[in-house]
Parts: C-alpha cells; structure tokens; sequence
C-alpha cells in the first residue's frame, strides 16, 4: 500500500499500468508484446482460445475421460499443423511423457527453390538474411495457460504430474486470464510425490517420499526488473542442471517458439525443486528447495512479486538496467523478511548507473557484497553458475524460513489469490473424506476395527474355497462329500459372520460420500482419500522400516519381533481400494444369506452397490479383480458389477482385453500409465497387489478398425516377489497369476527389464505354463515381450541370436511345462502360441534418463513405448478378421470358470467355461445335421440300390454288378465325407462367437465324419451284399413259380381255345365250373413242393461245436454236459459262481455284489446285441443263411476277447453257457424265419393267391370284352400297389425323423448335452422312481423307450403320420406318372419293360407279377397307360385308407429305416460311461479322444455301496478325483489307488471338478428323496446323507442343471 501511495504521489500511475518489455525477448520483440497488451484482457483471452480452438472448451472443460478416449488421432506421430492442432499435441506428448510436449513449433510445408538449378545470373543476389516467421507460432506457456484454463481439476492435476514426470516447470500461479484475480494451483499438485534422499540420510542410505504439496522446504526466487538480455529461465535450467547433462527445466527463448511474444501468460509463477539423491560429490544442494520463477516484469505483476518476496528466503533479482522508476518500486520492499539478491548482466549499456542505485538500496535491503553477483562480460557461463550455486548453497545452510505448497495457498489466499481448491464441489468432496480420514492413526488397527470383512473372515474365506477345490486337509477316514459339506457349512458360518457385522462408521461415510454426491463431488472425495491414505500410508511405512532397520542392527533381536514388524508392514497399505473390497465382502455375504434363505431379497441393503462400482468404473476409477492380499476373486461381486457395467452401456461392450506380467518393480505400472495415460500405483509402499482393470473407450473410425467399443487394461501384481520362495516353491502361486491374466486377454505383455537369464528363464517358465493351459481352452491371446533398459539403437539386431536362443529355451521350457501339468502328448512352443521372434519383441530404454530424482524421463523410453502402442492397435485391426468379438458378459464368463479352474491343482482337467459349453454345443447341434444329411443320403442311396438289385433277374446280378454298385456307393460316400469335411471347415471360418474355443475338437469331428464314412460304407455294402444273398435265395423259388405259372397258363390258354370251340356259348356259372375242374386237375398234376424244410437247430449246433473245438477239451466237456442246441430250451440267463474265477472271488470277498453285477452287466449287454443281430436278420423275410450263425459267433468271440471280459477273468463255464443260451435263442429264432419263409414261399400256394386273376383273364378272353381298364386295374394291384408300400415303408422311417428334428422339439435331439437336459428334466417332473432306476442301470433301453414314446406321442394324431405318408406317395405317383407319360413303345410289353426300367431305383415291380398282367393282354399302350394314370390315384387313396387302420405302434417297427434307431444313434453317441457313475459320455461325433460329461452323480445311484457297511456310497467323483479319496475295482485290480491319478487307468476319460458347489444338486436331490427306495432296490443300507443335501429343493435341482448344461 506505501508503494502505491508513493507512486501514485509521483504522478506516474500511468507508467505503472504499462507492461515492461518481456524480459526474454529482444527489443523489437518487446514493443510487439507492449502493443498487443492495448487490447482488453479478457478479449484477449477468448481470442487466443479461439485460435487454438478451444473456445467452446471454455465452457465444458476439457476431462481425463476425453484425453484418454482412444482414436486414430491419439496414435498418429505427424508434428501439429495447425494452430488448432497444438492442444491435443500437447496432451498427448504429456501423457506419453514425451519431452517434445511443450514444443508448439508448426510442421509447414517448405517451398522449393523457385529457380531449380537454373545457372544464376552474373551480379545477382543469392544469398539474403530474411525474417523468421513466428506470427504462425505460438509460445508454448500460452498454450499451457489455455489448456490449463480449459481443462477440469482432474486433468489439470494430471498434467501437472506428468510435466513432473518430465521434469518440467510447473504452473503455480496463473495470471489474471478470465477472472480478475490470479489463480494459485494447490489441488493440481496434490497428486506430485517425490523420493529424495538428503545428505543427512545419506550414511543410513534413508531416503524420504512425501507429497510436494505437504513438504516444507527453503523457497528460492529469480524475477526480473526491465529488459535484459540474459535470459533467467535458461540460467536457471544451468543452475539446477548437474555438469554435462543440461536439462532444460523452464522453457526460455532458445527453445523451439520460446522467442515467440506471450500473448496471455504473462505474470505467470513457475515452480520446480531440487531434490539430493544422497551423493555429496554430485548433488548440487544437500537439501530440498523449491524454486519459483516470474514470468514478466516485476512492474507488471507486483501481485505475484510480492507474493514471492514472502514465502521466499531469497529472491534473485536479474537485471541490467535500474532506472529511477525502477528504484522507488524497490524501495517499498523495506523491511522485508526475504533476502535480495541482485544478478546484474555488465553486458547492459548503463552498468555504471544501475550500481549507482544499488548502493542506496543497500542499507534499505540490508544487502551485502555477497548479493551482488555481477556476470562479466569475460566470464564463462559455467563459472558464473557455480558462483550462483555456491551462493544459494549458503542462503540454504543458513535458511530460516520454510513453506509447504499448502502454507504458501494460504499466503496466497491472504493476498487475494484464488485457490483452485477454493470451490463447493471440491470442499465438500474433501470434507466428506477428511470425516473418514482424520480418523485414521494407525493403519493397521483401522483396518482391523473398522474394514472387518476383509481380514481375517474374507482370508478364511478364501482359503475355504480354495480347499473345497483342492481338498488337501481330507483326512483318510473321511468321506470326500462329507468334507465337502464341512467345508461348506464353514463358508457358510464365515459368510454369517461377515453379514453379521455392522457397518462401521468409516465404511457408513465411505458409502455416502460415493452414493449420495454428484459426480464431480464424488471425483474429489475420492481422490482426497486417495491422497490421505497415501499420505498416512508412506508414514506409516517409513517409521515401521525405519523401526525395523534398527531393530535388525541390535544383534541379538527376538526374530518374533521382526516377523511381527514384518507383518505390520504388509498391512499397513490403506488406499481407497480397501473401502471398495469392503463393500463387495458386504455385497458378497448379503447374497449368500439369500441364497441361503436367510435373508428375503426385499430386505436386501446392498443391492445398489455394483452399480455405482460401475459408475466407478465408467468413470475411469481402476476396480480391483484380484484381492491381493487374500490371493482370491470375490466373484459374485465382480460378476455383478461387470454385469451391471454391460448394461449401463445398453450391451455395446465389445472390448479388447490388455494385460501385462512381469517381476515385480520392473515398471509394468510405469508402462500401463505411460502408454495408456493411466494412474495405477507407482509409489513406494503402493505398489500393485493382486489386479486392477480400467476401461478406456474407443471412439470414431478406430471403433470399426479394432472391432472394440473398450479396451480394458489389467495391471497385476509383480511376479517372483521376494516374500515368495524360490521357482520351485512357488510356481504355482506364479502360475495361478499368470494363468488367469493370460486367460482373460486379448494381448499380454510380458514384461522383462534387463536381459538378465535367470530372470527370463522364471518368468518365461510361468509364461509358457499359463499358454499351455490356455491352449487346452481354445483361446489362444496374442503375447508381446517388452525387454526393458535396453537402450542401444543395435538392440534388436545383436539380439538376433538371442531371440533364436529364447525360440529354443521356448520349446524346451513347454516340454517341460507339458510334464508338470500331467500333459499327454509331446507339445512344442509353436503349438501353444503364435509367435514372431522379429515381431513380438519389443526393446524399450530405461525410464529415467540420468539419475533420479531430478532425472527426467528418457525420451527413447516414451517414444518405444509410443511406437509399441500403434504396433497393439494395428494388430488388433489386423486380427479383427480371426478374432471373436467378445463383450462384457463374455469376459465376466471368463473370469468364473478361469478362476474355478485355477483353484484346482489340476488346471488342465479342471478348466469349464458356459461359453465353451455353448460352442461345443451349437457344433455338435451343426454336426448332428450334418451326420443327419449324409445318414440320410446313404439311407436313400441304399433304398434305391436295394430297388435296382430286386428289379433284376438272378442271371444278372453277378460279381460285376456287385462290384459296380460298390463303387458308385464309394463315390457317394466320398461326396458326402468331403461334404462334412467342407462343412466342418467353413463353420471353424465362419467367425462365428467363440468357434475358437472349441478349435481344440475340430480334430475330433474330422475323425468323426471318417468313421461316420467308414460306417456308412459297411452299412451299404452289406445291405446290397444281403439284398442281393436274399435275391439268390429267392431265385430257386421263383423260379420254381414261374415255371409252375407257365404251366396254368398253358393250360388256360388250351381250356380257352377249348371252350371257344363249342357251339353254344357257356354262361358265367359253367364258365367258372369248367375254369374250375381245370384248375384242380392241372394242380394235381403239378410236382409237391420241391423246396427243403430244414432243421436249422442241426445247423446252428454244427456252428456251435466247430467253434467250441479250438477252445480246448474242456469246452467241448462243457458242451457235451449240455443237450446241445437242438433240445435248447428257453431259459434266462443268470450269472453263477463257477463263472467266476475262484481266486479273484476270494479276493475280492467284500465286494463281491458288486463284481457279480458287473459280470452279470456285460452278460446282458452282449446277450442285447446278440439279440439285436438276429432281429435284424430275421426283419429281412428272407430265408436264413449258414452266414448268420457264424456272423454271430464272430459277434460274441469278439466281445469275450475285449478288454471289458478279459480283465474279468472268466471260467470256460460262462464263455461255454452263455454262446449256448445265445446261439439257442438265435436258433429259436433262425428256426421261425425258415419255417414262415417256407410257407410264403410254397408254389401251390402261390398259384392259389394267383388263381383269381387267371380266371378273371379267362373269362374276358373268352367273352371277348374290352379288358383294358380290368388289366390296368390289375397291374395296378398287382404290381404298382405292393411296389408303392414298399417304397412308403422305405422312405417313412426317413421323413419321420426328417418331421420330428423340424419341428418345436428338435432341440432336445440337438446334441447329446440338450438330450440329457431333456430327459433329466423330465425325470425331474415325473419324480417317478422307476424311471430313475431304468435310465440309470438300463441307458440303453430307457434312451430307446424314451425316443419311442415320444415318437408316439408326437403322432398320437394319426393324421399326422398320415400327412407324410401321403407326401412320400404323392412324390413317387408323380414320377410314376411321369414316366407312364411316355408311350411310344409299339407294344405293352416293351412300354411296361421301359417303365420298370425306368423307375427300377424307386419301385420294386415283381416281374412274375408282371407276367400275370402281360398273359394274353392285347391291349394298346396308350389306353392302358391312361387307364393305369386313372387307376393310380385310387390306389393311393386304397393305401391311405388301409394304413389308417394301422395304429402306429404298428406302423414305426415294420418300416426298413427305424426312426427311433436312427435317433437314438444321433443322442446315445459312443456309448461309454463314466467308470464311478456310469454317467453317459456327452462328447459330439463318433470318434473323439476323451469322453466327459456335464455333470456326474453319486455312486450310490449306480449300486455302489460301501463294503464294510453295506451303505449306498453317496460321493461325486468329479468331487473324489480332486481329493484326497481312493477306489478300487476291477481295473486297479482290486488295488487302492488314488482318485487323483484316475487317468492312469482311464485315460480316455476327462472328469471334471463341477464348476460350483450347486452343479450337482440334481442328482444329489434324486437320491436324497429316493434313498430308502435306492437302498431296497440294491439291497443295501441307506446312505448317510451331508445335512445340506437336504436342504436342497426340487427348483434348486432344476436350476442346477440347467446351468450346467447351460440351457434355460
């Protein structure tokens, strides 16, 4: 105020208002800058906004979120070209750390020579100084005041710490821009921590890590009074600069545009420090100071100076011109408490009168010679900077006056000032958090008394679920489920413990503050607590390491002590994280309460919560997935909140997963926070634990490029932590990590700093554990490996050789890798991952470049990683061809089985995934209409080849024939085969969701497809080669019967010519009875039947002994014993003692129940096929065949001598009696078809079925009637109606499945895994015992009496069968009409000839028959074949009519083509089952490499039973083979052997662990209800069920299932 008063005294108030000249500038410079400031200021302002455009910026300020969006333009490198272009420059260099960031330089084009290399005239000018064009340019603070005034809080603090970061001068003060009073940054610095170690730390080697804005340190000014050519930023920068490594800290007028005139950031304060790093030779200063520095003359900016003249100690004041005006404005500085130093440059032209002045301002400022530093003219630079650092040493060894950034707002504020903090918004964010904060003292014990859930309840927790999966407490004498319900019931009281437990007063705040407060409020809070924890957290750790340095230098220290100090100081990290896994532990006991029943979901309190983490999360907060310190996911919460994040975006979430793993402090967080802008921890005592995903948003066309809405980033905690044991010990806690991370990205970044070897070898070891079990799932993410601190520009090339040494440690390491996880098949490197030596490895410089703390970042670092960044986003557009798209939900399904998996010891064998489930499904949906469509075609193919063979003569099908039809069936079935191939192929391309993840068994439906081949190619040729046994066997009695057809008609011929001799005509009664005398007499005779009734006991018991006469004496004793085949009686068949070796049975004394029904078991399942066989055969109608029997025998031979019978170790007793009660009822059976074969096939009586027609011919012969019609009308009965039958027979069975997988109910025939849905639901709802018991013991019949009932209740409206009868005749009468078109034979025969030719593949026209119809027929082809088109429709309609009245229970057994076969064969699949449970194997085709299945059920259901207690043995064996249980059986050899290593003896079978604690509810519900029953059924004692088995209810049962074959 005395300085004003003065001034205004002088009469010069207007020269005070005038702006000096900038002191960095030039002269000329200067008066450009005096000029422009004639302009308003605010006008001024807006206008430079504008030309940055910004200006709409203004007023919506620019956010985190839009500088961290991704586009095209993030990843573009061009240099700025338009004024516009300068602000996002800036951002986006800043976030990349990227020194050139404050460079606002113009990238113009250059304009060439105009005159080329045209010779220049003699005399001319070449050669001419020109002015630099700058009015293009900008300064760089102008445009760091623009961003600042647009930007929010947020990104302002951002800015700040990255400029930090690059070791740049900081914005303190911003000048009056668009309000009337500067404006002092606190809230921008808050998030700036900075490591130092002074000299008095430097023998303990302590070091100290504070926040700037708290840290009271000597604060040192430079201002400047008029012009003068030495430029005080850049001698600063030397100041502050060790020897030989310039760093320009604050920008001055030799940089790129710093000679550019300020246009709005004059009176601008500046801020940087200097920090010790410990070393006395090198370090500048042994403390701490802050240095500020003015831009703008003092006179300017008074405010600003004299805001520096009291938090400062010192002030350099640089100058070289003191005039009077000059010297009145200093004089008001009397009696200030900061010391003046005056820099004072000789070079200026007035150095005499400048010392004038500066003698009488000694005495006023108590000045000494020491604060006169004079620059010589003759003096080096570097010598005068020592000068000045020596002095300022000496101000800060005597230094009284300290000032945090905090007390320095508040000196600020005192002068008028504004305080970026200084708003409603921030203050009330901040004292929402200070509440929660203040009362933090000490960590560890906060955490204990108010964060509750998370300690030792949420650790207990997971080492609960961990144990359910690993069962390694087991003790020997317990039963795996009864553990497995102790465990639960444990989890369970941990749950009510934790949902038990009120909520503290810091957690009650922590919810109001993020749920009540608007969004910029919440912004704030949030990261006020983040600041406060930090803060309480570094002191924490530094006084507990200090305590513990000491406490580890007194010899002689109890090591409980320092264990104890050990464990406080993992606890006692506290940050913001810590309240957010509070509330999902809250969140998490909640839903288990209900779930449990405890808790109604109306009375639900946290329901809200995952939604506002996905605020949270949208909003750009890292949300934790992995707990680090309880090692565990709490999945429910995480599920909810990704869920509730999906739907927040309305299901646009097509996201990219990002994720890096390295050693732990090797900067994968610096290259995460680099790359991306990011904020994940770095601090010390705050680095990662477990892992944290941000959401960054893609936007514009890169959308489009990338396939992505959202790339989502997941930093981890490091790997090899030095609490861990060596590789050894800890691999699987590594594996653990590494294999989730792996698993849930799109791209991992391995990240190694250094090339040390045995670094690379651990961490690459883990790395190629977790991607040889993600090739297991099918997904196959791409891997980039970052060596960093390699700096040299050759690095990529001496490290070629390198690269080829890590392919081949690569291989070796997964050969490795493949034994330790129990890995069947030899694997190399390059079957696990796609890798590029040349392109996926990355070297990176270090981050520093220099020596910390004042080192800046290295620019090769922030450039490499730049570079690395548009590398990821080109390959992702690259990859968006063979890459699923994958969304939220699917990564949230990912995180469930990835995790489930993991949490067994067996990953490999333990990893289920629903999307995997829901693949695998759709491809055997596609597979099974494939198999369908190539079935179908063989089906067809073989129906026309059986019409072709019965339509020739026995003459013509010879060898040739045979050998033709052979090789036009190999034809279709190569066809069909590449048709399944081709669409096996293309589905794999079609890029349809997760195809990748079922890659894995495309091998699988390749083999498949071959042995459908394989099998269809039997089935063809053995049912021509039967056709065409058949037809040989038919040919002696057709034979027979023509020539016995050739003889009546003979003699009806010689009857006619009789009759038509005689006078008189007879009428129709003498007509018949001579027709009849005739008949008779002719029939009498004819020869007896000439046909052979054989015994076919004798043959069948010749078959029998030749087989038995190799297998030894006793065989043939055995049999003898026995009244041999042809005194076979029906008996069943029944398991006896002397079947059974007597060694094993005494070995087995315990259980013997149960290897007697086992044995019985096999019995019956041969005995069924056996049956089966003979079934089919006798089906054809023909005669039997020697063939048969010995077919049959090979049948049984090869069963006996398969492993299931082997290992059985049978007597000669039981293979002897059980072919006898075979080959017995085959010989009943074989015996019958002779027997009905005989007598449909006796010539007289043929003759007898014939006589009616014969008389019929006769009598229209002999009347000489026109029989046209009457012949049509026979030919239509006699040939045309059986022909159609038989081709409506042969074609239904086809169209019946072709109806039934058409139509509303196709799914539950979809696939094996849909057809048990089906059917357990169906159980479920029936709750009929039996039937449970059937499905169970008889699969086999219960799958085929299912399929026929349904079959039947499908069509219990005969009209419905009835609709695809009348398509299969309406399709064949119109081809048969077709070619009766066709007339232009001369004669019947020849027209009938062509017309049998010509539909031979689709009617069978008896040629007898036929013959019958052409005896004496006269009639003219065109008439009759009208007649016959007429005639045809009739015929149908009599067909129709005639199978209504077959009911079809009637129908579906007599068509050739059995429905319910034909889909039984699509849904029972391979047949095998599950060696515990008996569950039916689930896996698509026919020829896969392991059986599994969804869910498996207690043994007990199958009849195992304990053989001590006789109890039903209620385990699950997909809980057994992860425990600690043990069996025995057969297979061991009656040997106890681990369930763990069951693979041993079934290595065809994958059982997996079930993929929740519900999965098998269902089948734990069926014996819970049917217990009593199942004991009385195997006559054992009932099974001491697990208390929570009874609690389950019948729509829990139905849930489970539903989830577990993930159908709804």
């Amino acid at each position: 105020m005395a300085f004003a008063a003065l001034w205004r005294a002088s009469g010069k108030i207007v020269d005070f208002f005038q702006k000096p000249p900038d002191p960095d500038l030039d002269d000329t410079a200067a008066q450009d800058v005096i000029s422009q400031e004639k302009h308003d200021p605010s006008g001024r302002v807006t206008s430079f906004l504008m030309k940055l455009g910004l200006n709409k910026r203004n007023i919506k300020k620019l956010t985190m979120g839009d500088v961290l969006e991704i586009n095209i333009e993030t990843l573009k490198t061009k240099a700025p070209q338009t004024l516009q272009d300068l602000p996002w420059h800036f951002l986006r260099k800043l976030i990349a750390l990227n020194g050139t960031a404050r460079n606002t330089g113009l990238m113009l084009e250059v304009e060439e020579d105009s005159c080329g290399d045209e010779e220049v005239e003699v005399g001319s000018e070449v050669f001419c100084l020109t002015e630099i064009e700058t009015a293009v340019s900008v300064n760089p603070h102008d445009v760091l005041c623009a961003i600042l005034l647009c930007s929010d809080n947020f990104l302002q603090q951002e800015i700040l710490l990255k400029m930090s970061m690059c070791q740049f001068a900081l914005p303190l003060i911003l000048p009056p821009l668009e309000a009337p009073k500067c404006t002092f940054i606190l809230w921008g610095m808050r998030n700036i921590v900075k490591k130092w170690r002074p000299h008095s730390l430097a023998e303990s080697r302590g070091f100290r890590e504070e926040s700037l804005v708290l840290t009271s340190m000597p604060t040192i000014s430079f201002v400047q009074v008029g012009s003068c050519s030495l430029s005080k930023s850049k001698l600063l920068n030397e100041i502050l600069s060790p020897p030989q490594q310039n760093h320009d800290f604050f920008l001055h007028r030799n940089m790129e545009c710093g000679n550019v005139p300020r246009e709005i950031s004059d009176g601008l304060v500046e801020i940087s420090w200097y920090f010790p790093g410990g070393r006395e030779n090198s370090d500048l200063f042994p403390e701490p100071v802050t240095i500020l520095n003015l831009r703008g003359d003092v006179e300017s900016h008074w405010a600003q100076f004299s805001f520096l003249t009291e938090v400062s100690s010192a002030v350099f004041i640089v100058t070289e011109n003191i005039c009077d005006k000059e010297y009145e404005m200093l004089l008001t500085l009397r009696g200030s408490t900061s010391k003046y130093y005056f820099i004072l440059n000789t070079e200026g032209r007035q150095s005499k009168e400048t010392l004038v002045f500066l003698n009488q301002l000694a005495p006023v400022l108590n000045m000494k010679k020491s604060q006169l530093l004079v620059k010589e003219k003759n003096q080096t630079t570097t010598e005068f900077v020592k000068k000045l650092q020596s002095t300022m040493k000496n101000i800060l060894n005597s230094q009284e006056k300290l000032f945090s950034m905090e007390e320095m707002a508040k000196v600020g504020q005192e002068r008028g000032m504004q305080i970026d903090e200084d708003t409603p918004g921030c203050q009330n964010g901040i004292s929402h958090a200070t509440e929660i904060v203040e009362e933090i003292k000490d960590v560890p014990r906060y955490k204990t008394e108010m964060l509750k859930l998370q300690g030792d309840l949420w650790r207990s927790v997971a080492k609960v679920e961990k144990e359910l999966c690993r069962m390694k407490g087991q003790a020997p004498d317990t039963p795996t489920e009864d553990y497995k319900s102790q465990l639960i019931k444990k989890r369970m009281d941990l749950r009510v413990q934790q949902n038990h437990c009120d909520l503290t007063n810091g957690i009650t705040k922590f919810i109001n503050g993020i749920q009540n407060l608007h969004q910029e409020e919440k912004h704030y809070f949030l990261k006020w607590m983040k600041f406060r924890l930090d803060c309480i957290a570094r002191g924490n750790l530094s006084r507990l390491r200090e305590e513990y340095k000491e406490k580890n230098r007194i010899a002689g220290t109890d090591p409980q002590q320092l264990a104890q100090l050990d464990k406080l100081i993992s606890s006692s990290s506290l940050g913001v994280e810590h309240f957010m896994r509070e509330l999902g532990q809250f969140y998490e006991a909640e839903c288990a309460m209900v779930k449990e029943g405890n808790i109604s979901e109306k009375k639900r309190q946290f329901v809200h919560l995952p939604g506002i983490a996905a605020d949270l999360m949208l909003e750009g907060f890292p949300v934790e997935l992995i707990d680090g310190d309880a090692s565990n996911i709490p999945l429910r919460w995480i599920t909810d909140v990704l869920t509730e994040l999906h739907e927040k975006l309305g299901g646009q979430s097509k996201m990219m997963v990002i994720t890096v793993l390295g050693v732990q402090s090797t900067g994968k967080s610096t290259l995460l926070n680099t790359m991306f802008g990011l904020q994940f921890a770095v601090s010390s005592g705050r680095c990662t634990r477990g892992a944290f995903m941000t959401l960054l948003r893609v936007t514009g066309h890169l959308q489009a490029e990338t396939g992505c809405d959202f790339i989502l980033v997941i930093d981890t905690e490091g790997l090899k932590a030095p609490e861990l044991a060596k590789l050894e010990d800890s691999y699987e806690h590594d594996n653990e990590l590494a294999t989730l991370v792996i698993g849930l990205s799109d791209i991992t970044i391995v990240n190694l700093a250094m090339e040390n070897a045995t670094e690379m070898k651990d961490i690459l070891q883990i790395v190629v554990h977790a991607f040889l079990r993600m090739k297991e799932t099918g997904h196959r993410p791409n891997c980039q490996f970052v060596h960093q601190n390699v700096s040299d520009v050759s690095a990529h090339d001496q490290n070629m050789r390198d690269r080829k040494h890590l392919l081949e440690q690569f291989n070796e390491m997964t050969k490795a890798a493949a034994r330790m996880e129990k890995h069947c098949r030899e694997v190399a490197f390059s079957d696990i991952m796609d890798y590029d030596p040349e392109k996926h490895n990355w070297y990176i410089p270090g981050l520093w470049h220099g020596v910390p703390p004042m080192a800046p970042v290295n620019m090769g670092y922030s450039e490499s990683v730049s570079e690395f960044k548009r590398y990821l986003f080109e390959f992702m557009g690259n990859s968006i061809q063979n890459r699923p798209s994958k969304d939220i939900l699917h990564f949230v399904e990912w995180v469930k089985s990835l995790w489930n998996a993991i949490k067994h010891e067996n990953f490999i064998f333990s990893f289920r995934n629903s999307l995997v489930v829901d693949a695998y499904n759709q491809l055997s949906v596609k597979y099974s209409e494939w198999e369908w469509n190539f079935r179908k075609k063989m089906r067809l193919w073989v129906s026309k080849a059986e019409a072709t063979i019965q339509n020739h003569s026995t003459e013509d099908i010879d060898t040739w024939a045979f050998d033709k039809l052979r090789h036009e069936a190999q034809q279709k079935l190569y066809d069909g085969e590449q048709k399944m191939l081709a669409c096996i192929q293309s589905y794999f391309e079609s890029g349809g969701d997760n195809l990748h993840l079922v890659e894995k068994y495309r091998e699988d439906f390749i083999r498949s497809a071959k042995l459908l081949r394989d099998q269809l190619e039997s089935y063809s040729v053995n049912k021509c080669r039967e056709t065409i046994l058949i037809m040989k066997g038919q040919s002696k009695v057709d034979k027979l019967q023509a020539r016995y057809s050739k003889t009546m008609e003979g003699k009806v011929n010689k009857l006619l010519k009789e009759c038509k001799k005689r006078e008189c005509q007879l009428n129709s009664e003498e007509l018949e009875q001579e027709f009849e005398n005739m008949w008779k007499e002719s029939l009498s005779e004819l020869p007896p039947n000439s046909l052979t009734h054989r015994d076919i006991y004798l043959d069948v018991d010749y078959q029998l002994r030749k087989d038995l006469e190799c297998r030894g004496s006793l065989a043939n004793q055995i049999y003898q014993a026995l009244s041999g085949i042809s005194g076979y009686h029906q008996i069943p068949f029944k398991m006896n003692n002397k079947y059974l070796n007597t060694s094993v049975i005494r070995k087995i004394k315990g259980i013997f129940t149960d290897y007697h029904s086992k044995a019985e078991e096999l019995a019956n399942s041969l005995i069924e096929v056996c049956k089966c066989f003979v079934t089919e055969k006798v089906g054809t109608k023909g005669d039997y065949d020697e063939t048969y029997s010995l077919e049959l025998l090979r049948i049984i031979n090869d069963r006996l001598q398969g492993t299931d019978f082997q290992k059985h170790k049978f007597t000669m007793y039981f293979e002897v009696e059980l072919k006898y009660y075979i080959m017995g009822e085959a010989a009943n059976a074989f015996q019958k078809m002779h027997d009905d074969f005989f007598k449909a096939n006796n010539p007289h009586q043929h003759l007898e079925n014939l006589k009616p027609r014969y008389f019929s011919i006769f009598k229209d012969l002999y009347y000489e009637k026109d029989a046209c019609q009457k012949r049509a009308k026979d030919f239509c009965d006699l040939c045309l109606k059986p022909a159609l039958i038989d081709h409506l027979n042969k074609r239904l069975g086809i169209e019946i499945v072709d109806d039934i997988l058409s139509s509303g109910q196709s799914i539950q025939y979809g696939s094996r895994s849909f057809f048990q849905f089906s059917v357990q639901k169906k159980l479920l709802e029936k709750g009929n015992f039996k039937d449970y018991v059937r499905y169970i013991n008889n699969y086999t019949d219960f799958v085929t009496t299912w399929i026929q009932t349904h079959l039947l209740e499908h069509y219990r409206r005969r009209e419905d069968l009835a609709v695809l009868e009348r398509r299969i005749l309406s399709a064949v009468i119109k081809k048969t009409k077709e070619a009766l078109e066709s007339r232009a034979e001369p004669t019947l025969a020849e027209f009938l000839e062509r017309f049998r030719h010509e539909m031979n593949k689709e009617l069978v026209i008896s040629k007898e028959f036929l013959d019958v119809v052409l005896f004496n027929n006269n009639a003219k082809v065109e008439p009759f074949s009208e007649a016959v088109q007429t005639c045809i429709s009739e015929v149908k309609e009599d067909i129709l009519s005639e199978r209504s009245q077959m009911s079809v229970e009637t129908v579906l057994p007599s068509i050739p083509v059995q429905p319910q076969k034909e889909i039984f064969t699509r849904v029972f699949g391979c047949g095998k089952q599950c060696p515990f449970c008996k569950v039916p194997c689930e896996a698509g085709g026919g020829n896969h490499r392991e059986h599994f299945a969804s869910i498996h059920r207690p043994q007990g259901l199958g009849s195992y039973r304990n053989s001590v207690t006789n109890k039903l043995v209620y385990s699950l064996c997909s809980s057994d083979v992860f425990s600690n249980a043990t069996f025995m059986n057969l297979d061991t050899g009656w040997v106890v052997h681990p369930y763990k290593e069951y693979r041993t003896y079934y290595p065809d079978w994958r059982i997996q662990p079930d993929p929740s604690i519900s999965a098998s509810d269902y089948w734990k519900f069926v014996l819970k209800e049917f217990n009593k029953q199942f004991a009385v059924e195997y006559s054992a004692l009932c099974a001491d069920l697990p208390d929570d088995w009874k609690r389950i209810t019948k729509q829990q049962a139905l849930q489970s299932i539903q989830k577990a074959f993930n159908v709804q």
